[in-house]
C-alpha cells in the first residue's frame, strides 16, 4: 500500500497481485454518478454514507482491496475512517466489457467475504438491465432480474430506482 500514493493509475490488489484498473467511459461513469447521487439524497439523514470509485475497500477476509464504483456504509467503524472502508451493505458495480467477468465473478466472490455484505448490484450498461444479489437470513445469495426498462429496487437500503433515473443522459448506444 505504501507503493500507491505515487501511482498515476489506480490499481486493485487481490492478495498481493497488482491489478490495473483500465479507464472508463463516460456511460459508465454517468451511471454510477446516477446511482450515487441518487443513494446519497435517499440517505440523507441516515446514519449510512455513500461513496463511489474512488474509496478504496477492503476486504481483509480476502487480504484485497478494491475501487467499486460505488457503496453505501452505515458502519461507524467506516465513518470513522477517512481513507478505507471495511463494512459495506451496498456495493454497485457498472460493467463493461473489459470488466464484466471479472466484476461478477472473482470479485463478487471476495465480496461476498464481507459479513456486514447485503446486496451487490451489476448494471449492464449496453443491455440496460441489471442484476441485484440480495443476501438471505440464511445466508444464502439470491439474484434478482432487472431488465430494460424495468425499475431497480436496491432492498437493502429501500430504494427504488426508475430505468429513466439510472440511465439519465446516457445515450443509447445503436445496435450492430
Amino acid at each position: 500500500m505504501a507503493w500507491k500514493p505515487g501511482q498515476l493509475y489506480r490499481h486493485e490488489f487481490l492478495d498481493g497481485d497488482v491489478v490495473a484498473m483500465a479507464c472508463a467511459e463516460d456511460r459508465h461513469v454517468t451511471v454510477s454518478m446516477n446511482v450515487a447521487f441518487a443513494l446519497r439524497q435517499h440517505l440523507s439523514g441516515s446514519p449510512c454514507r455513500t461513496f463511489m470509485s474512488d474509496m478504496r475497500l477492503h476486504v481483509a477476509a480476502a487480504n484485497s482491496y478494491f475501487y467499486p464504483d460505488v457503496l453505501v456504509t452505515c458502519s461507524p467503524l467506516d465513518l470513522a475512517s477517512s481513507i478505507v472502508k471495511t463494512e459495506p451493505k451496498l456495493i454497485v458495480e457498472v460493467l463493461s466489457p473489459s470488466t464484466a467477468a471479472f466484476d461478477r465473478g472473482l470479485k463478487f466472490s471476495q465480496y461476498r467475504r464481507l459479513a456486514s455484505l447485503e446486496e451487490y448490484l451489476l448494471i449492464d450498461l449496453d443491455s440496460r438491465s441489471a442484476d441485484s444479489y440480495r443476501k438471505g437470513a440464511d445466508g444464502l445469495w439470491v439474484l434478482h432480474l432487472f431488465a430494460r426498462g424495468e425499475q431497480v429496487t436496491l432492498a437493502s437500503v429501500a430504494l427504488e430506482l426508475s430505468a429513466a433515473q439510472l440511465f439519465a443522459e446516457v445515450p443509447e448506444v445503436p445496435e450492430i
